[in-house]
């Protein structure tokens, strides 16, 4: 058994030694998109620092803890707070937490993200369901020798994002009122933000959205099997015509307000999962 398959083992052996019921839904809240959690019955809360094998999250919005209960009817194991690539971790173990959530039960991941706008229909504030994903620009977490045991060699990557979660999240956003917009979205190392150039070319790609986390963590996921749903709170427009900039504070503080819209539509979608 490989270094992988024991450090999962153990970190598994510890999470259910303090959480006995099964999670069957996994939700990953990005950067100022914390309040999900209050809409849960809270059953257990365990900190990244008490686990295993654990990364430990280090940017501001992120709290750095797994936190299991109940929303709407479901067992659930949200990650408050996720991991990037830019704060110095490798690919492997900035996707180490959906691979302890596969081995703990879960089949469906729900994911959210702060993001940058490329889209000339968009505005700060808004809603995009992630319908595909460039990855190209990070680095690949499944490099290196293969764990057969959690999924093959090469895996198919034609529908990252489940189609009948993205229907059934849009039909619940229409029922709310809430205007989602469907988009590509693509994944960079970060941690700067990207130049007026780079967001052009980005866009010409055939990106709507840029961000810092969730492609690796995609990858992961489908690698095992999970099927996976992504949203982006788009906090900023990378294309614009003033000249002002971009801050993490501002990023943060767009996701807040944007947070009420987002919850109301994850709750539901948890429910007819």
């Amino acid at each position: 058994m490989s270094d992988l398959m024991n450090s999962l083992g153990e970190t598994v052996q510890f999470i259910q030694s303090r959480y006995a019921n099964t999670p069957t839904v996994g939700i990953v809240l990005g950067s100022g998109l914390g309040n999900l959690v209050a809409e849960m019955k809270v059953e257990q809360e365990i900190p990244y620092t008490e686990i295993p094998h654990f990364p430990v999250s280090t940017v501001k919005g992120h709290s750095g803890k797994l936190i299991f209960g109940e929303l709407a009817g479901k067992k659930v194991l949200v990650m408050a707070g996720r991991f990037h690539y830019y704060e110095g971790y490798s690919a492997s173990e900035v996707t180490y937490p959906v691979r302890v959530m596969k081995m703990l039960g879960v089949g469906t991941l729900l994911i959210s993200n702060a993001a940058g706008g490329m889209n000339p229909d968009f505005e700060v504030g808004d809603l995009m369901v992630i319908q595909d994903q460039i990855s190209l620009f990070t680095v690949n977490p499944l490099i290196g020798k293969n764990a057969d045991e959690l999924g093959p060699r090469f895996p198919d990557m034609s529908e990252p994002f489940n189609k009948g979660l993205i229907s059934k999240a849009r039909t619940i956003a229409k029922e709310l009122g809430i205007n989602l917009h469907k988009g590509v979205y693509v994944g960079v190392t970060g941690p700067t933000f990207e130049s007026r150039a780079e967001y052009k070319m980005l866009h010409i790609l055939g990106a709507d959205a840029v961000g810092m986390s969730t492609v690796q963590e995609v990858i992961v996921a489908r690698h095992m099997g999970v099927n996976v749903f992504a949203i982006s709170v788009i906090t900023d427009l990378g294309i614009r015509e003033e000249e002002n900039t971009i801050t993490h504070e501002e990023v943060l503080q767009a996701a807040r307000e944007a947070e009420p819209k987002l919850t109301a539509i994850l709750k539901q979608l948890v429910q007819v999962i």
